[in-house]
């Protein structure tokens, strides 16, 4: 929701009048200096819509404050050109309207364009929420993070590197809308409020990191465009694409780095496939290279990665992960309910990267059980197991 300055109006009395936090408020106003409001200039209040009130016989803005639970100075702000002393039947007013319930609901067949749209609404209504492109994939999609805190503490968490393991996304974009939703309305989720870790972490979500492929696994060959010959040979003719798991190339974007490469390449498929091949050499796929930048540009103390299948976490590599590591791996089975697994032969996954270039604990989380896409009506139980391991990113 956007308001207009008045005279002697501050940050602190809109967080006071809507009863937002000041630092959510200065957060979403980034440019703008608390000590030197000017009249006139929009400020972004988060946590808030607008919606329209049609003047009724015998309303005063004291009637419509009383009847629609709003502040009166709320009305009078963002009404400034009307007079209230002389409302007019069928005039229209803006009522300020705060947002208590989700904005991602619809989670089943979750595209990059289901994606946007709801990162659209998020960062609208939640403008704290920080989104950027740190870079395209094959086809041209944008691969997006989002970022919120603003502590000095900066951990990531990302989804999807695996197509058919799209259930990720939905996952990371429910937390962030509770996350937000919490903040802006001083709400505890599971007995902890979340304003201290927003002044305390910076929290780096890549809830889709293989937009195309993603695509083609929910929508078919189709999603592939002028690339529908090319997949549909690496899929031997096959219109199911269920199995997906590399990006449109044919390339497994968790099989990208250079760590171990060789010795997984060695293993590995040597030619373009739906899942497996580790590329001709590492770091050739463009979403393989943005993740890599976007750890390169970043002081992530703790690296997410999410995946499906197993109820396992993955948290060592060759002996490189530093002791942390076990602490925190041991907080992650414990409020998610998860096996931890050390080592595994397995090697030039993100994690395994991470942990060799940066000495710093990464973990590669395998949500749920069963066979690859996970059923959507397992979400609500994956998102309960999952939600512990994201509230852990955050407070430890």
């Amino acid at each position: 929701m956007e308001i207009s300055v008045r005279t002697g109006d501050s940050l602190w009395y809109y967080s006071h009048l809507f009863e937002v936090p000041l630092s959510l408020i200065e957060a979403s106003n980034p440019d703008i200096s608390s000590n030197l409001l000017q009249v006139g200039q929009t400020i972004k209040i988060p946590g808030y819509v607008t919606r329209p009130y049609i003047v009724k016989p015998n309303d005063s803005l004291w009637t419509i404050s009383m009847e629609t639970n709003t502040p009166l100075d709320g009305l009078q702000l963002l009404n400034q050109q009307i007079n209230p002393a002389y409302l007019q039947i069928g005039q229209t007013l803006i009522i300020p309207e705060r947002v208590t319930n989700l904005i991602v609901n619809d989670i089943t067949e979750y595209t990059y364009e289901k994606l946007v749209s709801d990162l659209n609404r998020l960062t609208s209504i939640y403008p704290f929420i920080e989104s950027q492109t740190i870079g395209q994939s094959v086809m041209g999609k944008d691969i997006i993070e989002l970022q919120v805190g603003i502590g000095t503490k900066e951990v990531h968490v990302n989804g999807s590197f695996h197509a058919n393991e799209w259930i990720t996304t939905p996952l990371i974009v429910r937390f962030l809308n509770d996350y937000v939703l919490s903040l802006t309305n001083n709400l505890p989720i599971r007995g902890l409020f979340m304003l201290p870790y927003f002044m305390n972490t910076r929290l780096s979500l890549v809830p889709m990191v293989n937009p195309d492929g993603v695509n083609l696994v929910i929508v078919g060959a189709s999603a592939a465009g002028n690339r529908r010959e090319q997949v549909l040979a690496i899929n031997n003719q096959d219109e199911d694409f269920s199995n997906w798991k590399a990006n449109i190339n044919g390339v497994d974007l968790n099989n990208q780095y250079p760590a171990l490469w060789e010795t997984e390449a060695e293993r590995k498929p040597t030619t373009p496939q739906p899942r497996d091949f580790p590329g001709q050499s590492p770091l050739t796929e463009p979403e393989a290279i943005a993740m890599a930048e976007l750890a390169r540009q970043r002081p992530f103390i703790r690296m997410n990665a999410f995946h499906t299948q197993g109820e396992v976490i993955f948290w060592g590599f060759q002996g490189l992960e530093p002791p942390e590591s076990e602490g925190i791996v041991n907080e992650y089975s414990r409020v998610s309910g998860y096996r931890q697994v050390k080592n595994v032969d397995s090697y030039a996954g993100y994690k395994d990267w991470f942990i060799q270039e940066y000495r710093s604990p990464g973990f590669t989380v395998e949500l749920g059980s069963g066979v690859n896409p996970l059923p959507i009506n397992q979400f609500p139980e994956i998102y309960e197991e999952s939600l512990g391991i994201m509230l852990a990113n955050l407070y430890l």
